[in-house]
């Protein structure tokens, strides 16, 4: 029985428990940098947990412009602007890595139709002989 849709609709609710406060800083020119703060389910400040600091980049690919997130260690927005350009590289290094690799396997990856194969005979040859007495043949 096929599914609908609607079947497979990815519930949408938010944990009141893990709420942040983001707040985008820019330079207009290379990315940016965002701010997570974390907060309580009423909106003030949860000092429990610590500040996360995100940079996001842009990068020119074959199929246009690649978005690159990356996570800077740093305690201030001053840190977090110093530390941008290696930790931007070091995210666009693997995500480099990573698109070869997903083109490595994409590349030798064999597809099998639906349903498997016939049984192979000597040689590889369904029925164990050279089909069709070796005459090309079309369907």
């Amino acid at each position: 029985m096929a599914t609908r849709p609607d079947d497979r609709l990815i519930e949408a609710e938010m944990n009141p428990n893990d709420l942040w406060l983001e707040e985008v800083y820019t330079d207009r020119r290379v990315g940016t940098i965002r701010k997570m703060t974390p907060v309580k389910s009423d909106g003030t400040r949860d000092p429990k947990r610590e500040i996360a600091w995100l940079g996001e980049t842009q990068v020119m690919s074959a199929v246009g412009m690649l978005p690159i997130s990356f996570t800077l260690e740093a305690k201030t927005l001053e840190e977090a602007a110093q530390k941008f350009g290696a930790a931007a590289k070091a995210a666009i290094e693997r995500t480099i890595k990573e698109l070869q690799e997903l083109r490595r396997q994409a590349a030798s990856s064999i597809l099998i139709p639906q349903g498997g194969l016939p049984p192979m005979g000597p040689g590889g040859v369904p029925g164990g002989g050279i089909a069709g007495g070796g005459k090309i043949q079309l369907p």
